[in-house]
């Protein structure tokens, strides 16, 4: 393989699950329990400058213009190391990224930010990959990140081993105007990382249940969304999401990630559905609440979340493209 001596910088954007993943048959693979289908956002993304570097005798790891402590290294650095794997080299890199998106908040930083740096640095290492074997390579950073290789519509099939558990496109130039609107309630670091959840999760009774529901969501998620109906991918998407809660509520210990601002932003969206306005909403690991709905109808569902959570901690978001280099 042939190193580049320019650095390579690539830009994924982050995606949001329509049916979550949400746990793990392979730990060290990342490989999920159940296949997933996801979103992926305009407005929301990571960039990552790679650059390999012979006088290194460590990777260089600098997150939003700061350098990283070693205790939080590990997790690139050992995906670094699965690159090096790779490209048959063992060159150390110096690696620069900045996130567009609060990080561990729940809006899926760790998604686009492995994505970011798998384009960047496979391609900085020499390899050349199509966007499967990239989809493959960000799942070893962040299992969300297999997903925000492509943009639009995206399904991740679960599989049984490296070669079969990688992500796909199921429209990525999608022609309507469906939106998802953020509540940011919260750009706090969550107290329980996505990691620790889905094992605690798995101690919860109802774990092989989600597990049975979400893998029966994708054929009808996917229906829904090849129709354009906005009201059967809210209700499966809605549905899906407290599935996933559910199994938080119900581990041993149980934990969660909802606070007062979470419930409140979830009652308002049911009250304003009620009320005639077609909206969902969804959430991942984190407090900040995702509103599905069409573009026709963010205007009057904003002029009733402004008054409550203020108008700062809205984006509307639409479909996004997928990874890219600059």
């Amino acid at each position: 393989m042939t190193i580049t001596n320019e650095p390579i910088t690539a830009k994924a954007h982050t995606n949001i699950a329509l049916v979550k993943y949400w746990g793990k048959a392979d730990e060290q693979l990342i490989l999920p329990t159940n296949d997933s289908i996801s979103m992926t956002l305009d407005h929301f993304y990571s960039t990552t400058s790679v650059q390999f570097d012979p006088v290194l005798s460590t990777d260089e790891i600098i997150l939003d213009g700061i350098k990283l402590p070693a205790d939080g290294q590990q997790r690139i650095r050992q995906f670094m190391d699965l690159v090096r794997q790779l490209a048959g080299i063992t060159t150390f890199a110096h690696i620069e990224t900045s996130n567009h998106v609060p990080t561990t908040a729940g809006l899926a930083s760790s998604a686009s930010g492995f994505a970011a740096l798998a384009g960047a640095a496979a391609k900085a290492a020499g390899l050349n990959l199509n966007r499967r074997e990239l989809s493959r390579l960000a799942r070893r950073g962040s299992g969300s990140a297999t997903r925000s290789i492509y943009g639009g519509f995206v399904q991740w099939h679960a599989g049984h081993d490296d070669e079969t558990s990688f992500a796909e496109p199921l429209e990525e130039k999608v022609d309507w105007p469906i939106r998802m609107i953020a509540i940011v309630v919260s750009r706090d670091e969550k107290k329980v990382g996505s990691r620790h959840g889905m094992k605690q999760s798995q101690t919860s009774p109802f774990f092989k249940d989600w597990v049975k529901q979400s893998n029966a969501d994708i054929e009808p998620m996917k229906t829904a969304l090849l129709k354009k109906d906005i009201n059967r991918v809210g209700a499966i998407a809605e549905h899906n999401a407290m599935c996933m809660h559910a199994t938080t509520l119900s581990a041993m210990p149980p934990f969660t990630y909802f606070n007062g601002d979470t419930i409140e932003a979830m009652q308002l969206i049911t009250d304003l559905r009620n009320n005639g306005l077609n909206c969902y909403y969804t959430m991942d690991a984190g407090p900040n609440v995702k509103v599905i709905c069409l573009e026709n109808e963010v205007e009057p569902i904003l002029d009733h979340l402004r008054p409550v959570f203020g108008d700062a901690h809205l984006v509307v978001a639409k479909p996004g493209s997928g990874l890219t280099y600059l």
